[in-house]
């Protein structure tokens, strides 16, 4: 049987899902299948703080459903990771994983300071904040903007790549990085050229969560190691939820059983 991954895109758009479909195949084990969907509704990026909050809740059904539906795991597609904790609360067999934490996971394990390259300086704060709530402060080198937005980076690819270079190399060089985070997961595809010119490992934000998605199942298949249900992560008893009538006031009937 496959390993079945669900890619969230959160926003209300479907323009990135056919190539980062495409790109993410070429990247998966023999054994994953991997769907790439968007949200039905909402904002079309999440660089504002209040874009973010309008599709928390929709993306939060859409990893239960997802669960309901037989997936082995869920990458919530977007390196602010939104949801992910709330995310991992509602579920109990799913693997939940989203992008900068599996970059910064990985990274850590790759050197001893890493940089992270954003579009634009507004992503900055929220950023760092994930940093020091992971608990990587201390190996964080530095952030560097290439003044872009999210849908600037598939426009013209070799303008993207001189400016991921000209950051990269400046963290490099000044910044003494050991390793490129690419802090979008619209900055798909330029880590190969990256990697190559730099000579340090520059880590893609979609195949990082892929690939770490992967591991996480296996650590669950193989020794039943997966998201402890204590504390942080315990689940909303099922009795509020159907007291409270949310399913009714957030057209969510079945989800919760």
């Amino acid at each position: 049987m496959p390993n079945r991954i669900l890619w969230i895109n959160p926003i209300g758009s479907a323009d990135f899902d056919p190539p980062m479909q495409a790109f993410l195949e070429t990247g998966k084990q023999s054994d994953t299948e991997i769907n790439v969907v968007s949200l039905k509704r909402g904002p079309l990026h999440l660089e504002y703080h209040y874009y973010g909050a309008l599709i928390l809740a929709d993306t939060l059904h859409r990893v239960r459903q997802a669960e309901n539906e037989g997936y082995e795991a869920v990458v919530i597609g977007c390196f602010y990771d939104p949801g992910l904790r709330e995310a991992r609360e509602i579920t109990d067999r799913l693997v939940v994983t989203a992008p900068a934490e599996s970059c910064l996971h990985i990274a850590a394990s790759l050197g001893h300071r890493f940089s992270i390259i954003v579009g634009r300086k507004k992503w900055i704060p929220k950023m760092r904040e994930n940093v020091v709530n992971y608990g990587f402060e201390d190996r964080l080198a530095s952030f560097k903007s290439v003044d872009l937005g999210v849908y600037d980076f598939q426009k013209d690819p070799a303008e993207t790549a001189r400016r991921l270079k000209a950051a990269a190399r400046e963290a490099v060089e000044q910044d003494l990085a050991e390793v490129i985070i690419l802090g979008c997961t619209a900055q798909f595809g330029f880590y190969k050229e990256l990697q190559e010119e730099l000579g340090v490992p520059v880590i893609d934000a979609i195949l990082a969560p892929l690939k770490y998605a992967e591991f996480l199942i296996e650590l669950k298949k193989r020794f039943n190691w997966s998201q402890s249900k204590r504390y942080g992560y315990e689940s909303p008893p099922q009795e509020e939820i159907k007291q409270w009538k949310l399913e009714e006031q957030y057209g969510t009937s079945g989800l919760w059983g």
